[in-house]
């Protein structure tokens, strides 16, 4: 049966701990059932209390959210933490390396919103979603497991008639959000540098933070990765991460001497994002036609599903993360849900399954040369 979740607030901040309370107060599928003013507190309230889920505070005395985070995990592997970090390149660098400790997921603190009723209202519409992911188990419990959610999944039509499928990649197309960053740097990892194709990515974040996320990336995986910026070539061995707040599209032809570009722009949000999944993966269609990968990981909502049909019908195909291994299966369900025909794999194995792929149907390298000469 469901139940409330229960949730620990932990804010060196009294009226912080309090908005934050107030706010998830009034969700009927919410309860706060304590708060910490710092790490050590909430340490001995989670033993206390029992809580579902616990929102984090990063800078506090005493003991901040990282170093919190750092005792917490290995006494509570599977407890949800939705870390409060600032619109900051401080906040963004502690908040992924929160994500990198263990974190779920995290919300940006309001600033500037004029009153403590709007303020209230921005943590609401930020955090209660996150909190009805993460604890989807618990408020909606699962039905008896159908064949369908454990196993790849079966061709389906998608709608419309499709294209004849190919088995040449020119492009992976991959879109995540919670959970995104630890298995982005998963799949990544293992894409060699000599892959052959380009890759491009959206995650969904906010400005600063894709930067900041591309430049870690880019430390830790054979291949070049860099947040795209207006212009910025697509070619065989770079990730293009799409920068906060903007769309990421593409334009030109390999028939031209410029090649494939990237191309940003501000248009409305989809799914309430920006950047959006879809709008990349209908990009890519329009660009590369039925030449595309398309890959959705971890993350809630629906985002990526129409765009993943669109991949498929024009003769492309897709790989989608399984339920076990993802922080929140929501966007790859919706994949599944919507009929779309996707393989559906464990987060270990979707790297090499892209590999596979790709190489099966490579004809040559993919470089601004054979760009020019095509």
């Amino acid at each position: 049966m469901s139940r409330k979740v229960r949730v620990l607030v932990v804010d060196d901040s009294v009226v912080v701990r309090r908005l934050v309370a107030e706010a998830l107060a009034a969700d009927p599928q919410i309860e706060v059932v304590g708060t910490a003013a710092n790490g050590r507190v909430a340490l001995a309230k989670i033993a206390q209390v029992n809580p579902d889920l616990v929102t984090l505070d990063i800078e506090m005395p005493v003991m901040d959210g990282l170093e919190t985070l750092r005792h917490l995990r290995p006494l509570h592997p599977r407890l949800p933490v939705v870390m409060f970090s600032t619109l900051t390149e401080r906040g963004a660098t502690a908040t992924l390396d929160a994500l990198e400790l263990g974190a779920s997921d995290y919300v940006t603190k309001p600033a500037n919103v004029g009153s403590v009723m709007a303020s209230m209202e921005a943590v609401r519409q930020q955090l209660v979603p996150k909190i009805h992911g993460l604890c989807r188990r618990i408020i909606a419990p699962p039905a008896p497991p159908r064949p369908l959610l454990t196993a790849p999944v079966a061709p389906l039509a998608p709608r419309g008639r499709p294209a004849t499928a190919t088995n040449q990649v020119d492009v992976v197309a991959i879109g995540a959000s919670t959970g995104g960053p630890d298995a982005l740097s998963a799949v990544l990892a293992a894409l060699p540098a000599d892959l052959g194709v380009p890759v491009v990515v959206v995650q969904h974040m906010p400005p600063v933070f894709t930067r900041q996320f591309a430049d870690r990336l880019n430390g830790k995986v054979p291949l070049h990765v860099s947040e795209a910026s207006a212009g910025d070539p697509v070619v065989a061995g770079g990730v293009l991460v799409a920068p906060g707040d903007h769309h990421l599209r593409f334009r030109g032809t390999r028939a031209l001497p410029s090649g494939i570009v990237a191309a940003l722009d501000q248009g409305t949000p989809e799914h309430y994002c920006r950047p959006a999944v879809d709008v990349m993966f209908r990009s890519v269609v329009e660009t590369w036609g039925g030449h595309v990968l398309a890959v959705v990981l971890t993350g809630m909502g629906s985002d990526g599903a129409s765009g993943c049909a669109a991949v498929v019908a024009a003769g492309g195909s897709a790989l989608v993360q399984d339920e076990a291994t993802s922080v929140v299966w929501g966007m790859p369900r919706a994949v599944v849900e919507a009929g779309v025909p996707a393989q559906v794999l464990p987060l270990h194995q979707i790297g090499p399954a892209i590999v596979d792929r790709v190489r099966r149907g490579r004809r040559g390298p993919y470089s601004p040369r054979e760009a020019a000469l095509a």
